[in-house]
Formats: structure tokens, C-alpha cells, sequence
């Protein structure tokens, strides 16, 4: 008699077998890649704990070749907290509201995605309570030139500061703001719809220290970009204006820059509290177009 694929109530499920990858460094100040590992299917604990320390130590990771669909995006990117839905729901992949679409792309007169997505450095979502952990974005549609994503690590930016800059800000909070740039951004394209009343309740101003500790490498990082922080609390206008603009331009320094270049199917799960990033731009009459989700983190320290 055949035997049974049914599991006994006593039975364990068997564990997903575990896969030959590679973990190989990139060049320069942050990155690595993974080579041979499929995300369409379930990681092995064994697995799954490389792609979380590799993750930890080089802040970004570049998964090649990843043919896998939206809700294996999902579910891969959900074993690292919860996700996080962005405000512009004009721009959720239909069916899948995890997922926000980043693109260029115009059909019927109107966007499918975010098309000015990531125009000013920034973390993600680090105008929330609890800013992101974490995004993962998946290429689908690739233009032939341009596309770049740039990547600046912000532990390095900390530990490389002038004395009197870092003490400047010990010990300083600054103030985060979605719409820090959103009116620039309306002027300078069609991609920002006009915000709802319930949108705007979403993104209300937060503080965040300007300088915070990692939860889990313990590692010091600065945490203040051009997209979102506006002002440096407690201080002058002026002087506050003159320290971020100082900080701003320290954090993006060429020696702080990894450049991402897109291969197809590419998905970079990148530490928004490691990292601040920038898309470098896409020529007007090609297409791009990725998917990306963001996983919660916790407050910072």
C-alpha cells in the first residue's frame, strides 16, 4: 500500500531543506551579494539566520536572479517584523496593499506608481513613531541606462565627524516630516496627489535622536536626511539650518557610497537604520519598475 503524504497529529512538519549559497562582499563601504539562493522558497532556519547576520554586518544585500511573485515578496519580507503600508495608497500594487510601486511609468494618463520615489536622500518612513527596519525592492521593469540606487552608510558618516560637529549634536533630537519636500516634489512632477485628511493624519511630525544606537549591532549611526528632517529642536533656526546642511553633506561623501547598479530581478533588502539612500534618476521615456515593501522597527535610541 502507498504510503501517505497526510501527517499524524504526533508528526512534525519536515523543515525546509536548507541551500547552497554564496555570501560575497561588495566592494566598498557597505553591501554584499547572494548568490544561489532562491526566495520562492522557504529558507531553512539555517538559512535564514546567514541571510539575517549577513544582513546585519554589510547593512544591504543584493539577492540575484529572484524570480519569485508579490506574495513571496511578501512573505519573505514578513519573517524579518511587520510591514509597513505606505500612505499612498493611490500606489499599492492592486490586491496587494504591502507593496508600494515604485515607477515611471504612465498608462491611461495616469501613474501606476511613485515615480519621484527616493528624488532627496533619505531612511524610509523615518517619519513615523517607529521607523522602518528595513525595505526590500524587487525589480520588474529595467531601463536600458540610468536607474542607479545610491546607498550612504551612516555609521561610517558618524564615526568619521569632525570633533566639533559631533559634539554639536550629542545628546540633540531633531524633527521628522513626510512633507518636508512633498510640495518641492508636487511643483516638480505629477507623481504627488494631493494628501486626504486621513493621509495627512498618517504623517504627523515626529522626533528622533540625530545620532542613534542600533538595536542590534550596538553600532552608533547618524540618523537625519534631506527628505524628511527639518529642524534640529532646541536650537536657532539658523544654527540648526547650518548643522544639517553640515551633516547632510558629510553623510553622502563619496567615500560613504555603495552604487547599485540593477540587474534584472534584482531584490536589495537594505537597514533603514543603517543607511540613507538616493535614486539617481531614470531617462523620461524609459520604464522602470519595482516593488517594494518596509518592514517596521522600533523606536529610536
Amino acid at each position: 500500500m502507498p504510503q501517505s503524504n497526510v501527517l499524524r497529529r504526533d508528526e512534525e512538519p519536515l523543515a525546509a531543506p536548507a541551500q547552497s549559497f554564496e555570501i560575497r562582499a561588495l566592494p566598498g563601504p557597505l553591501g554584499a551579494e547572494i548568490i544561489g539562493l532562491d526566495l520562492g522558497r522557504e529558507l531553512s532556519p539555517e538559512d535564514f539566520a546567514r541571510v539575517r547576520k549577513a544582513h546585519l554586518d554589510h547593512h544591504l544585500l543584493v539577492f540575484r536572479d529572484q524570480r519569485i511573485t508579490p506574495q513571496q515578496h511578501i512573505d519573505f519580507s514578513r519573517r524579518f517584523g511587520r510591514l509597513m503600508i505606505h500612505v499612498l495608497h493611490q500606489f499599492h500594487l492592486p490586491g496587494h496593499p504591502e507593496i508600494l510601486v515604485v515607477s515611471n511609468i504612465v498608462e491611461d494618463g495616469k501613474p501606476i506608481g511613485l515615480g519621484d520615489a527616493g528624488k532627496y536622500w533619505h531612511s524610509d518612513i523615518s517619519y513615523k513613531p517607529l521607523p522602518s527596519l528595513g525595505s526590500l525592492l524587487h525589480a520588474q521593469e529595467l531601463p536600458a541606462e540610468g536607474g542607479d540606487t545610491l546607498f550612504a552608510n551612516m555609521h561610517l558618516a558618524y564615526d568619521t565627524l569632525p570633533p566639533a560637529l559631533r559634539s554639536a549634536i550629542e545628546g540633540r533630537t531633531a524633527v521628522h516630516s513626510y512633507l518636508a519636500k512633498y510640495g518641492q516634489l508636487q511643483k516638480q512632477g505629477n507623481w504627488r496627489p494631493n494628501l486626504s485628511a486621513r493621509q495627512l493624519a498618517q504623517v504627523q511630525e515626529v522626533s528622533h535622536p540625530v545620532v542613534r544606537t542600533h538595536p542590534e549591532n550596538g553600532k552608533r549611526a547618524l540618523f537625519v536626511s534631506e527628505g524628511f528632517t527639518t529642524r534640529i529642536e532646541g536650537l536657532p533656526e539658523d544654527e540648526s539650518r547650518q548643522i544639517l546642511e553640515a551633516l547632510f553633506a558629510h553623510s553622502v561623501r563619496p567615500e560613504h557610497i555603495y552604487r547599485h547598479r540593477w540587474q534584472p530581478h534584482d531584490l536589495v533588502f537594505w537597514d533603514n537604520r543603517s543607511l540613507i539612500h538616493l535614486a539617481a534618476g531614470t531617462p523620461d521615456h524609459l520604464r522602470r519598475k519595482l516593488y517594494r515593501t518596509t518592514i517596521e522597527g522600533d523606536k529610536p535610541f
